[in-house]
Order: structure tokens, then sequence, then C-alpha cells
């Protein structure tokens, strides 16, 4: 039990909280749980195709899960043995015990994963959140990152978006317990054509399967009764990270990353703003980039095919390994 954990906590949570459905594991995918001082955490692994690829780890964004890797891990099972964590209080992750969403938090969930399991360093991905948290576990933790692959980074910007703006005010107290009442009523297919809307350049790229698949993960996911505290609590984390100066501030640390980067910035992106891709680049010491201007937030999802290619191309001039 960590310092942080009260006795039958755990026990009396899973005593209230309703049952809801399995997470959906694709064809060739597989779940695990792993057990960690103060944090559970499930992860999501695509088996190499063959023994020996260096590793990749994933970390996805906010609201989102292991679930936004899929694509792009089937994209590269020939060069990477590639896993995605839930962070804590997303997917199939139970919040962690001493309730810390914040980025530097999360990067801790990411920190102790990595070094409990031997595998740094490893080729580590961000999505937006994910991003942020990567960033900074490459700062404070070299010896753990070999490559770093950052699509839409929620890194601070000056003048944000309109389009990203709510998303941000789920940072306020209150807020998200007046959001859950405003949508109450709404169907988990409203509710995920709604985050489709905002997170991809063009929402009709989305299949039909894709769609169905989506809506039962939202359905899944709102009846956790963590899952708004959870936004919440994370988006305030990012808020929090933006006004942080001096060496813990976000550009900061990526001006102190020494692993070769690889930045992907979707020209559609609604919450992250594609302006932010030259100061990246500025940032970033050994980096390129990749800029899609029919992209929106998630460009894994959206364009795995061409984010697949670019990472290859990282990973041939880093010696494959």
């Amino acid at each position: 039990m960590s310092s942080t954990e009260l006795p039958g906590v755990r026990a009396a949570t899973a005593a209230v909280a309703p049952k809801v459905a399995a997470v959906r594991v694709a064809d060739g995918e597989a779940l695990r749980s792993v057990a960690l001082p103060g944090l559970t955490l499930t992860v999501r692994s695509r088996p190499a195709a063959r023994a020996g690829l260096p590793r990749a780890l994933y970390v996805h964004g906010l609201g989102g899960s292991s679930l936004n890797w899929s694509a792009l891990m089937a994209q590269l099972e020939d060069v990477v043995d590639g896993e995605a964590l839930d962070l804590p209080g997303f997917g199939d992750s139970p919040p962690p015990d001493d309730g810390n969403y914040s980025v530097t938090g999360h990067a801790r969930a990411v920190i102790r994963f990595l070094d409990a399991a031997g595998h740094g360093p490893v080729h580590l991905i961000g999505n937006s959140l994910g991003g942020a948290v990567s960033t900074r576990v490459a700062a404070v933790r070299p010896d753990l990152v070999r490559t770093l692959t950052l699509v839409s980074p929620a890194l601070p910007e000056i003048r944000v978006q309109s389009s990203a703006v709510p998303t941000a005010l789920l940072a306020l107290p209150g807020v998200a317990s007046l959001f859950t009442r405003i949508t109450k009523d709404w169907s988990a297919e409203q509710r995920t054509k709604g985050v489709l809307a905002l997170c991809y350049g063009d929402p009709a790229r989305v299949t039909d399967e894709a769609l169905r698949n989506a809506v039962e993960e939202m359905e899944r996911r709102i009846q956790l009764p963590y899952f708004w505290d959870a936004m919440a609590r994370s988006a305030r984390g990012i808020v929090d990270a933006y006004t942080l100066g001096g060496q813990h501030g976000l550009w900061r640390q990526a001006e102190r990353v020494l692993a070769p980067t690889l930045l992907v910035y979707g020209g559609r992106d609604q919450l992250v703003a594609y302006r932010m891709a030259r100061k990246a680049a500025a940032a970033f010491r050994d980096s390129r980039l990749l800029t899609l201007p029919d992209a929106g937030h998630v460009a894994m999802m959206e364009y795995p095919e061409t984010v697949a290619l670019a990472f290859r191309e990282l990973l041939d001039d880093c010696g494959g390994s």
C-alpha cells in the first residue's frame, strides 16, 4: 500500500462503482494491468513482428485512452515493440491514489512504469496532454527516452484559439459539474460526434465501424463515477503547467530535451494552434517537423500511414534502434 492510500479505499470504491462494459481490444492487441506504488495502469500492447525490436511507448491526450494509438501501433509493429498506456483516471486505468492529475503527476506515472519495466530508453510518442507529459519526461529523465514524437503537443500558448476555450474552462471549479447537468440528456452518439468534430480535421474520414466503436467507448466512460473528475483535474493540470515559469516551464523543458524529436501539427487543429509548429521546431534542439494541412488534433488517427512514415524516417536516422 502506498503512503497516500487509505485502508479500504479501493474496496469501498469497487463496491459502489457501477459495472461497465469491458474495454475494446482490437485484433492483435492485448491488455494487462500493472500495479505500481500509488497507482494501477492499464497497458495496451501489440506484439512486435519479431523479437529484438526497440521499445516504443504511446501516451494519449486529454479525454483519450490507449485506443487512440491502435491504428499507429498497427502501422509500426514491424519496427517497434509498442505499448500504449491508459493514464491514471482514463481508459481502463483507475484514478491515482493521491488524486494528482497534473502534468507532473502524469509524467511521474510514465516514469514509474518505465523504471519498473526496465524498458528505457524507449521511443516515446505523445499526443496533446500526452505530448506535454512526454516533453516533461524527456527533459527530466533523458536516460528513458531514445526519440520523442509529439503529435499536437499541449505546450503553452499566449493566445489560445477560441475553439479550445470550452476545453480549458473545464479547469474552473464547478464547470465540470455544470456541464454534466447540461449534457445529462445527450446520447453517447451525440457526445461522440461532438468530440470527433472538435478533434478531427474532417470528421467524414471516420468510418462507420470506427464511429460505432467510439460510441461504445463513450457509453462505457460516462458510466465511470470519476470520469468528469479526471477530465476536470487533468484540464486544470494543463492550465497550471501553462502558467509555470523558470526551469519547470514546458518551453524551457522543451529546450532541455536531448532526444531527436519529431513534431506533428495539423492545419485544422482546433485545440493546438497550427502556428505553434514553428515555435516548437525552434525550441527542441534536434527536431524535424511534419505539417499536415488537412489534419486536426489527432493526426495519428486521421493519417496513421503518414505519421508512421515520418516516424520510420526518424528511426532510420537513429540507426533503427
